[in-house]
């Protein structure tokens, strides 16, 4: 403040304001939230406000590399507009300070605190959502990927092969023998536990997906091992 009167005066009132200094102050969400009744997609976005004396208009603006306000301010870059009450505090604040507060399971509020001013502008996040996905997904077992993604690992790191082989049985299980990639894999591990026979009948079939797909490289990959274990 340095002893000067900030709103009304030094952030004049019923004018875009750049909320903050110099670059623009940013705020991101990995996820959509719900602020003033209004879904913000995911993204980082500038921070815009026109201060009022009773409230603010808060304004999250798409292009977030700007050195204060926009030289070329464009309305249609605007993500959402919303109303943040403005209170008057006991106190002063003499730095101009953003928090985030009043945190729930699923809101939160944003407050813009400077002078004796507060404005606050609460959001909702999508926690029951995303939990109960995350509970479904978790109580329905691993998925064909996990099951992948588990056996990859453990193949390429020379880990528990019998364990590799259990999950890339799961893998295929699952997601099916269209899935020529996870057939491979399935083929190579196969190959590594001394199981030739088998190796090359899962071979075969990661081949016939692969062609059916279109899918060259996997078409030559599975060829190259088929004639390194003398099937061709």
């Amino acid at each position: 403040m340095r002893g000067r009167t900030i709103f009304g005066d030094l952030v004049p009132y019923g004018e875009k304001w750049r909320t903050g200094a110099n670059n623009n102050t940013k705020i991101s969400f990995d996820t959509n939230v719900v602020i003033d009744g209004k879904e913000l997609k995911a993204g980082t976005y500038a921070i815009y406000s026109i201060p009022k004396e009773n409230e603010w208009e808060v304004l999250f603006y798409e292009d977030s590399n700007n050195w204060g306000l926009p030289q070329d301010w464009q309305d249609s870059k605007v993500a959402l507009r919303a109303t943040a009450p403005v209170q008057e505090m006991p106190m002063t604040m003499q730095t101009f300070t953003i928090l985030i507060d009043e945190l729930q399971n699923d809101s939160a509020v944003l407050n813009f605190i400077w002078e004796n001013t507060i404005a606050t502008l609460p959001f909702e996040v999508p926690t029951d959502e995303r939990a109960m996905a995350s509970i479904e997904r978790v109580m329905n077992g691993p998925s064909a990927g996990d099951y992948f993604a588990a056996a990859t690992y453990f193949h390429d790191e020379k880990k528990d092969l019998n364990k590799a082989y259990e999950w890339i049985k799961k893998a295929v299980e699952i997601g099916g023998e269209d899935a020529y990639w996870v057939v491979r894999r399935k083929a190579l591990i196969e190959a590594d536990l001394g199981k030739k026979k088998e190796a090359i009948a899962t071979a075969k079939k990661s081949l016939a997906a692969a062609e059916k797909a279109g899918n060259k490289d996997y078409v030559k990959l599975n060829q190259d091992s088929l004639k390194e274990w003398g099937a061709m």
